[in-house]
């Protein structure tokens, strides 16, 4: 009442002060009549037509490195201009009012044109042609729109030295379907283009820098096989968000070890919601779910191996570009791959960027399958490396390994061997003479082993070794690229089994295909004593997190899998045996001598016949352990359409070899058992 009583007082600052605040609250009364009444309608609709759009972020994919740390797959950063469209509408309506207005007056003009021929003015209906209808207005729109992003791309061509020229099409897909994404123009600047960019439009409406994570493959064909490639993907991903409105750029790993262990490498996607209005310009965005870096794969490979291996390959004189072969080189100790190449290769790479036109159609050749990993999943009839296995069948059945057997000469054909198997007669490869067992194995008789794979009890005992080998299984490897081969079961040897199915088995062909990696576990089996290992291709998963790692993930190293349970008498007799095959005048393998590194090993040739029985092709081998003394490494050579075994692979597989010698003597070993 105080107030009251100074205002009858006709206090003149007082009445001042009074009617400006009944004045304030007037205004303030009326805005909130405004607001809540009359436009009330209108702040519905815009809530109505704003939205939000769920857009998926992908993770940084872990790393591939090889067994000592060095990256065989990693992530690097690609710089790309992007138009963000939703920040240049004030240039597009200025654009747009600017053309409506000079079409108005042209317009206007021809009207008036028009009136002075008719001499009166136009009707309403007249005058609809001098008026823009509703598509008209859409068309310009589309038109402006357009010619301001189309002049700003030309402008940062000019500057980078790049001519750009937008595709009208793309352009309004991208309006129209993801107007809250940015939309590329140019992609993978150089750092002096980059260095340009932020010179000139650093802070410019519109357009930015973006920089995103693109899968690199930095040793090319390196490894391919055992890496493996990604596919792009917008599919959803198990345990995330069914639906997302929007999908930024990702990829899927299909095979080797991108598919194989593609949920650990991929991490876990992150998602920010993006809200829009009703013309579906970004207003606000914000992060519901941080990206969780995927996991590091450590494999087992050793990279200076992996390359001499190829490198080795390569030597041959059609090239590594033809070549169609396959090399494993496997730690006897404990079953770690150390080399596994496929040859021909592709570059991962290429399935990122994308083909260029002559690789394309080499990807798609039905003779080479550069995409076939030779050396797990095609299948190989292993010819007379196979003879590794009979022999110790036969020697544990109790062969004297210094028995002489005569090989008769072929009729007609006196420097070769023969074996009559009823009316059947089988070419041998060796000379006809008398033969022990070591001259046999190094000559590879044919002869020989079919005469002692015939004796009672030898082909239930090859197969069982076969079996205790797990020929005709996968060997488990997490590549999604493996074949389990063919080897005849106990049942199968009982029910139509032959004596000429016993002759072929005998010599590695019929009835029995493998794969490079399996005769690399057999010959590491062979040389450590007769334990089986599973393979193994990755060590260990390491998080990329620095705080919050996860615990590291370690695969275990010399996994048992079976033992071959033979005497040491019989692997005595095998070892002196795949010596002679090396380092006798006459043995087979006398190629792959390594002066100061000495090798077992093992000859192969099988023929590949058609449905005619036409020879069309020959598969040659080299399966071989070393140092001789004290076994750590088996490497595998095997080689389509090669002249034979001893001529093609056990040169190759010298090569290896050597490299494996010269960085023993570095004192930084190839494989560790610890590891």
């Amino acid at each position: 009442m105080l107030i009251f009583d100074q205002l009858k007082r006709e206090d003149p600052t007082l009445r001042l002060v009074a009617s400006g605040v009944f004045t304030g609250l007037m205004v303030l009364l009326a805005g909130l009549w405004w607001t809540q009444i009359v436009r009330y309608r209108e702040y519905e609709s815009d809530l109505q037509t704003q939205s939000y759009r769920s857009v998926r972020v992908p993770a940084p994919r872990g790393k591939i490195l090889d067994r000592f740390g060095v990256e065989l797959a990693n992530n690097q950063p690609v710089y790309t201009v992007s138009l963000y469209l939703e920040e240049m509408r004030k240039p597009f309506q200025e654009e747009y009012q600017r053309r409506r207005a000079a079409i108005k007056a042209a317009w206007s003009v021809q009207r008036k044109v028009v009136e002075q021929k008719l001499g009166r003015e136009l009707t309403r209906e007249e005058a609809k042609r001098f008026t823009l209808t509703s598509n008209q207005i859409t068309a310009l729109g589309a038109e402006c729109r357009y010619a301001v992003a189309s002049n700003v791309a030309a402008q940062v061509g000019a500057k980078l030295g790049v001519p750009l020229l937008l595709n009208p099409v793309e352009f309004s897909n991208h309006y129209a379907k993801k107007l809250v994404l940015p939309m590329p123009i140019l992609k993978e600047l150089t750092p002096q283009q980059v260095a340009r960019f932020e010179e000139r439009f650093s802070g410019a409406a519109g357009i930015n820098l973006d920089v995103e994570s693109r899968r690199v493959y930095p040793h090319q064909t390196t490894a391919a096989h055992a890496l493996g490639y990604l596919r792009f993907d917008d599919r959803s991903v198990e345990g995330e968000e069914a639906y997302y409105s929007y999908r930024l750029p990702d990829f899927r790993g299909l095979i080797g070890i991108e598919g194989g262990f593609d949920d650990e490498l991929r991490g876990r996607a992150g998602g920010k919601w993006v809200l829009v209005n009703n013309l579906g310009y970004r207003l606000e965005e914000s992060f519901w779910q941080p990206t969780i870096p995927g996991d590091n794969v450590i494999l087992t490979l050793d990279l200076r191996l992996q390359q001499a291996a190829e490198q080795a390959l390569r030597s041959r004189a059609t090239g590594m570009g033809n070549t169609r072969g396959a090399v494993v080189v496997m730690d006897v100790r404990n079953g770690d791959i150390l080399a596994l190449i496929s040859s021909p290769a592709y570059n991962p790479n290429h399935f990122v960027t994308g083909f260029p036109p002559a690789e394309k159609a080499r990807l798609h050749d039905k003779e080479l399958k550069p995409e076939f990993n030779r050396a797990t999943q095609d299948i190989y009839q292993p010819g007379s490396i196979f003879k590794i296995v009979v022999g110790m069948a036969a020697l544990e059945l109790g062969l004297d390994p210094n028995a002489q057997y005569t090989v008769e000469p072929y009729p007609g054909d006196w420097g070769h061997g023969v074996y009559e198997l009823g009316r059947r007669k089988i070419r041998d490869t060796a000379a006809p003479g008398r033969y022990n067992f070591r001259r046999a194995f190094a000559k590879s008789s044919n002869s020989y082993f079919i005469h002692y794979a015939l004796q009672p009890g030898a082909l239930a005992k090859i197969v069982e070794l076969g079996h205790k080998l797990h020929l005709g299984e996968k060997c488990g490897l997490p590549t999604y690229q493996e074949s389990k081969g063919i080897f005849p079961s106990p049942e199968r040897i009982r029910a139509g089994w032959t004596a000429g199915d016993t002759a072929n088995l005998s010599i590695g062909q019929a009835q029995l295909a493998v794969t490079p990696t399996q005769m690399a576990t057999m010959i590491s089996a062979v040389a450590n004593g007769g334990t089986v290992y599973w393979p193994r291709l990755v060590q260990r998963l390491e998080s990329q997190e620095v705080l919050n790692a996860t615990p590291v993930r370690v695969y275990e190293s010399g996994r048992v899998r079976d033992q071959l349970e033979v005497t040491q008498r019989t692997l005595g007799v095998i070892y002196n045996a795949m010596l002679a095959d090396t380092e006798d005048p006459d043995g087979t393998g006398r190629e792959a001598v390594v002066p100061g590194f000495r090798i077992g090993g093992k000859t192969g040739t099988a023929q590949v016949e058609n449905v005619r029985g036409q020879v069309v092709d020959q598969i040659t081998w080299f399966a071989s352990y070393g140092p001789w003394e004290n076994p750590r490494y088996a490497v595998v050579v095997m080689v389509e359409s090669g002249q034979s075994g001893g001529s093609t692979c056990a040169p190759i597989a010298r090569k290896i070899y050597e490299v494996i010698q010269k960085i023993e003597q570095s004192g930084v070993p190839v494989a560790a058992v610890n590891r």
